[in-house]
């Protein structure tokens, strides 16, 4: 099939990619042309697992092209996947500005029957807006071409998103078109070969499905969180807690993990325009309100224990901190704990050595050369002369690292584990001050 991606972020790009292995001809759109150079040349703009491989290959194949050219994408494609950004507004909703002008590029410049696809995380009624965008356009023209449009959210984690688009749990297709629908099946029937994963509802419900599930992940998260917060008080282990509960099938283990926060470019995101287009409608949203402030507070509490521990004015004081990106796998710093962490630091007066495996290029981007802010090109520099260690995201290779040298390296045995990685027992036995979340202090 001949599809074309508009916008080659996480989403236009994983998508493009992964359709094209799949033998589908496919265009990436992008009106960044640095994006695009960058992607002729071989290389990929984020740090993916498994992705730069796949646009390789399907580049060499000859079904995978990358290109600024917009009449050259619209014509391309039958099905035309919108994956541009949907940034915050300044009152929280996602702005749509992008994706309705990718609709109207669609609507100027279309020839034949389109299926226009929103792969973007948007709001309720984003169809309806994406239509009409499409109709006016060609209006305009005075043309009367058949088109629809169909809701497909993405469902993609960062640092998994190749494994995620191959092998989905579900795909949601909302149309109220029977012959998109069967275009629809047709793409990714060879996702579904093992058993029919696909789900086909109204365009509102499955535009709504993908805030949901965000909403109830972030709503685990942060519910763990403030059980650790008790459970420290209290004297219990949040880390037993949350085998005790995960094993309730009716729970499961997923996202029950405490630790110093979300972040990244969904759930903070998703949270707020979900409560905000719950605002505009009457109905406040108290419990996703309370999902985002729990939150916000979570970000600061590894800086609230440091504090604790060294006192308030940090002056004279130099941590290492481990871990940058918002998660592992990814290079992705937005919303990221360890830009409130790491900010706060400074403001109280310390000095700072940070070390992250991939998103350090990242970093210097966000954060620019600061005095009091080191970039370290390894976690054992990062190290030296540090009063103690703040983890701050779980990378692999923070898991099991060298104890001897954290405590030849820093000028105190003292770690801030904001990720509960280690284990306090282990910790008291070898002489290491350990600070976990919700699990007391060895």
């Amino acid at each position: 099939m001949k599809v074309t991606a508009i916008g080659t972020g996480y989403v236009g790009l994983v998508t493009g990619a992964c359709l094209a292995e799949m033998g589908n001809h496919v265009v990436c759109l992008d009106v960044n042309a640095e994006k695009i150079r960058v992607l002729n040349a071989g290389e990929i703009p984020i740090h993916e697992p498994g992705l730069l491989e796949i646009v390789r290959r399907n580049v060499a194949a000859g079904r995978l092209q990358f290109t600024t050219d917009v009449d050259l994408a619209v014509n391309h494609g039958t099905i035309m996947f919108i994956g541009v950004g949907t940034p915050p507004d300044e009152d929280g909703s996602a702005d749509l500005q992008y994706v309705l002008a990718a609709a109207r590029s669609i609507g100027a410049r279309m020839t034949d029957y389109k299926v226009i696809v929103d792969k973007s995380t948007v709001p309720v009624g984003t169809a309806d807006k994406v239509r009409a965008a499409v109709a006016e356009e060609l209006a305009k023209r005075g043309s009367t071409l058949a088109f629809s449009v169909v809701s497909n959210p993405e469902f993609l984690k960062e640092g998994a998103a190749v494994e995620d688009f191959m092998k989905p749990d579900r795909i949601i297709i909302g149309s109220d078109d029977e012959q998109a629908t069967l275009f629809m099946r047709a793409l990714y029937s060879p996702f579904t070969r093992n058993h029919d994963r696909m789900i086909v509802m109204d365009l509102r419900s499955a535009e709504f499905t993908k805030y949901a599930a965000n909403a109830m992940l972030a709503t685990r998260i942060s519910f763990m969180n403030e059980m650790a917060l008790l459970a420290e008080k209290v004297g219990a282990d949040i880390e037993l807690v949350r085998r005790g509960i995960g094993s309730d099938p009716r729970i499961g283990y997923s996202f029950l993990y405490a630790g110093a926060g979300y972040g990244g470019s969904c759930f903070p995101k998703d949270v707020k325009a979900l409560v905000q287009a719950a605002q505009s409608e009457g109905i406040p949203l108290q419990v996703l309100t309370a999902v985002e402030a729990a939150n916000e507070r979570q970000k600061l509490l590894l800086v609230d224990k440091v504090v604790a521990r060294f006192g308030a004015d940090l002056s004279g004081r130099h941590f290492a901190i481990w871990g940058l990106a918002f998660k592992p796998n990814t290079d992705d710093m937005r919303e990221a704990p360890a830009l409130v962490i790491l900010r706060e630091l400074l403001r109280l007066g310390a000095t700072v050595a940070a070390y992250d495996p991939v998103a350090m290029t990242e970093a210097k981007r966000q954060l620019g050369e600061l005095p009091a802010l080191s970039y370290c090109q390894s976690a054992e520099q990062a190290l030296e002369g540090a009063d103690a260690l703040l983890l701050v995201t779980e990378w692999k290779e923070f898991k099991s690292p060298d104890f001897d040298v954290i405590k030849s390296a820093l000028k105190q045995p003292v770690v801030f584990d904001g990720r509960n990685q280690y284990e306090p027992s282990l910790m008291k036995v070898l002489g290491i001050e350990h600070h976990g979340i919700g699990r007391g202090t060895a």
